[in-house]
């Protein structure tokens, strides 16, 4: 596996892709070959949508029987301290498998790198205002753990605050950047409703929901209203309901896909 800087800890750590165990099998040439183009596209988009700050989606899992296209986000950025100008990504990852994550700083090449299910990405530029929220706190370490719970959960309820996902992390920052009074996740996460964003509703029967909790350490579903839960609807924050929400609240414009 690669290596990449732990924000959350400050230590190097093996990077490795959220909600995926680890595996000692090396990518091949084919597989570094197609990230690597991926990244280089993403990077050329970028440049030409004049952004500083977006999120970026890469398609690590097949998500489609839940009508997912995309599984895992970052924050992108435009980091001038380098010269020329690079593009780095700033995401939160579930640690092979376990019950807790962290968050890294990597390349685009990188993040690409983790042999995506799919070898295409798509991103939204956000408004003006929010990427100039953005900007610092994506260079500081301890405001972009300010949202940060380690513990961790595939399918964290979106409003509650036991576990948080990937998504959750990306989401619950993005709203302290938009409302600067904001200091804890509960109460970023009133914000998220009071603005109308809206979870993704995944429908799992008790059995999957028995079987994903006793057989993986990265799923739990006891943070999640009893009645939701028992009729089979868990509320999570997904990549997709972010991508429909964003624009529609005015906060970005519509998802670009990156193919390379």
């Amino acid at each position: 596996m690669r290596r990449a800087v732990a924000i959350a800890a400050l230590v190097t750590a093996s990077a490795a892709q959220a909600g995926r165990p680890c595996e000692d099998r090396q990518s091949t040439p084919r597989e570094i070959e197609q990230g690597l183009n991926l990244a280089q596209a993403t990077a050329r988009q970028l440049d030409d949508s004049g952004a500083q700050v977006a999120l970026l989606a890469r398609a690590g899992q097949d998500l489609s029987r839940y009508g997912l296209r995309w599984s895992h986000p970052g924050f992108v950025y435009r980091d001038s301290s380098q010269q020329p100008a690079v593009w780095r990504v700033v995401h939160k990852l579930n640690h092979c498998g376990s019950d807790f994550a962290a968050l890294y700083r990597q390349g685009l090449g990188e993040f690409f790198l983790d042999r995506p299910y799919r070898y295409d990405a798509a991103f939204v530029a956000l408004k003006p205002e929010l990427q100039q929220a953005l900007l610092p706190m994506l260079a500081d370490n301890a405001r972009l753990a300010r949202f940060n719970e380690r513990r961790y959960s595939m399918v964290a309820y979106a409003f509650a605050t036991k576990y948080q996902q990937s998504n959750q992390w990306v989401l619950e920052t993005l709203a302290g950047a938009a409302s600067p009074g904001i200091v804890s996740r509960r109460a970023a996460q009133d914000w998220l409703q009071a603005q109308g964003y809206q979870p993704t509703d995944l429908h799992l029967s008790t059995l999957t929901r028995l079987g994903g909790r006793l057989t993986h350490a990265n799923i739990a579903f006891d943070d999640h209203p009893s009645a939701r839960r028992f009729g089979s609807h868990i509320d999570t924050v997904t990549v997709d309901s972010m991508f429909t929400w964003l624009p529609r609240a005015q906060l970005s414009d519509p998802p670009q896909i990156v193919q390379p």
